[in-house]
């Protein structure tokens, strides 16, 4: 089944180089192109105290080309001198317009060098900074979630999982949009601009080695072929994908997805049961919000419950999850739980609710 558009796709992708960039979160005191005119403003100011304090002396200084000094000639004399050029062709012959020179003059140009070669110098320290940073983050970073597309669904779905305990330092966003990445940066996660279909562009979000990778493109075919790259990257993690057709959904499972949201679908059955019973679905999304309210929690069977069946626990179990297979608490099957069991319990949301994560992907 080709996705319409896939071709388009595929040739842009061959046709134009990938370009991507890794921003890590920071908080930025003032813009870099404000801090430049601010220090080019004080240059000036200094150029322009110098040459009225050149002229204000002009009876101490000679000019090989004529013995007058204007107002122009200070300022040639200033520029030149705060840039360490030093023609000699104007030069102090008082002791007074020396003195001057000394005290007031030497320290302005001082001050003008400060000014230019340390914005420079800031700017080349700062390059290092951000690329000891970028390294000492590439290094440290494992079992994290990639999660590519930072639009509605891939906002809800990062809040969703912080609730439940996992750090912003452990969330990479990865979208084409520079938009989308500052505002990802701005909420404290790291971000990678660029085209998530491109291998180079998912190993800068370092998903070799991620634990969990959600996708929410805005695009069906765009999913497909995350989805494939994402799998041949790393074949440990688990992937869930969203899409918007319910037709799609059996390609995202061919391609390597372990678990598939249909967007529209899953949207539409809300509204269907908030028009039959209100009440039903203010319980339905206030068990998808997690972190207040009811939350919908994973965890392990303990050793206190092995041998009981779902319904004598004090938790409210849902379902059993045995092996691959995913069994109603009030299926034949379930029998008593063993060891080895995991609970979908509905539980009350509390500061320290959290999922506890699977050892290994789901398949269905």
């Amino acid at each position: 089944m080709k996705l319409p558009g896939q071709d388009a796709i595929a040739r842009q992708a061959d046709e134009h180089l990938v370009t991507y960039r890794v921003k890590l979160p920071r908080k930025l005191v003032e813009h870099p192109v404000r801090q430049v005119a601010k220090r080019l403003s004080m240059a000036l100011l200094v150029l322009v105290v110098t040459a009225f304090v050149v002229y204000a002396d002009r009876d101490g200084y000679t000019d090989n080309s004529d013995s007058s000094l204007d107002l122009l000639d200070a300022f040639y004399y200033a520029t030149v001198t705060l840039s360490t050029t030093g023609y000699g062709d104007i030069t102090p012959v008082t002791d007074a317009a020396r003195l001057t020179n000394i005290f007031v003059i030497t320290p302005l140009r001082v001050m003008f060098l400060i000014i230019l070669v340390g914005t420079t110098l800031e700017a080349l320290t700062e390059r290092t900074r951000e690329e000891w940073r970028l390294n000492r983050w590439r290094s440290t970073l494992r079992d994290h979630t990639v999660v590519v597309g930072f639009g509605t669904k891939g906002r809800s779905a990062i809040r969703t999982v912080c609730a439940t305990g996992l750090r912003k330092e452990q969330v990479v966003v990865v979208d084409p949009s520079a938009k989308a990445i500052e505002a990802a940066t701005a909420d404290g996660y790291a971000g990678v601009i660029g085209d998530a279909t491109r291998s180079e562009v998912l190993k800068r979000a370092e998903l070799q080695r991620a634990r969990q990778i959600i996708i929410a493109t805005q695009r069906d075919d765009t999913a497909v072929l995350v989805t494939l790259t994402a799998r041949q990257l790393n074949r440990n993690a688990k992937i869930v994908a969203a899409v918007r057709e319910e037709e799609n959904a059996p390609l995202l499972k061919q391609s390597g997805a372990d678990a598939v949201i249909t967007s529209a679908s899953a949207a539409g059955r809300l509204l269907g049961l908030s028009v039959l019973s209100p009440a039903a679905g203010m319980v339905m999304e206030d068990l998808i919000q997690q972190g207040s309210g009811l939350d919908v929690v994973e965890r392990p069977v303990i050793k206190s419950e092995v041998g009981k069946t779902p319904r004598e626990l004090d938790d409210l179990v849902v379902s059993v999850v045995r092996g691959h297979r995913v069994l109603g608490y009030d299926d034949r099957e379930v029998g008593t739980l063993e060891l080895t069991d995991r609970l979908i319990t509905i539980v009350r949301a509390t500061p320290v609710t959290q999922i506890a994560p699977d050892v290994r992907p789901l398949r269905n």
